[in-house]
C-alpha cells in the first residue's frame, strides 16, 4: 500500500477548547483558541509548505460544523508538520492581537 502524499490538517488539532479525545493532536500549551483555517493556511505557507485549502469539509466527529481542512504536501511525518504548523500558528495570532483592528 502506497502512503498517501498529502496530509489532511484540520483546525480542530490546534484548539485549546478542545480534548485529545476530542481531536485535539498537540499538547495544551501549544494550542490556540479557535483557530481559523486562513490562520493555519498562512502559517503553513509561511514555513514553505505547499498546500490547498478545502472550505466546504467537515471534520468526521462533528460533520455537522464545516471547519474546513487544509491539505498538506507531505515532506516529512504528518506529526512534525502539525507540530511545525502549530508553532507558527502562535506566531500568526500574536501577530493579528497586536495589530489594531479597523473599524
Amino acid at each position: 500500500m502506497r502512503k498517501l502524499d498529502k496530509a489532511i490538517i484540520w483546525p480542530i488539532y490546534f484548539d485549546s477548547a478542545k480534548t485529545r479525545k476530542e481531536g485535539r493532536r498537540i499538547p495544551k500549551n501549544m494550542a490556540v483558541q479557535s483557530p481559523k483555517i486562513a490562520e493555519i493556511k498562512e502559517a503553513a505557507d509561511k514555513l514553505g509548505l505547499k498546500n490547498e485549502i478545502n472550505l466546504e469539509a467537515h471534520f468526521p466527529k462533528i460533520p455537522w460544523v464545516k471547519s474546513g481542512m487544509l491539505l498538506v504536501e507531505k515532506t516529512e511525518a504528518k506529526e512534525k508538520i502539525i507540530q511545525k504548523i502549530a508553532r507558527q500558528l502562535i506566531k500568526v495570532k500574536s501577530q493579528q492581537q497586536q495589530q489594531p483592528t479597523k473599524r
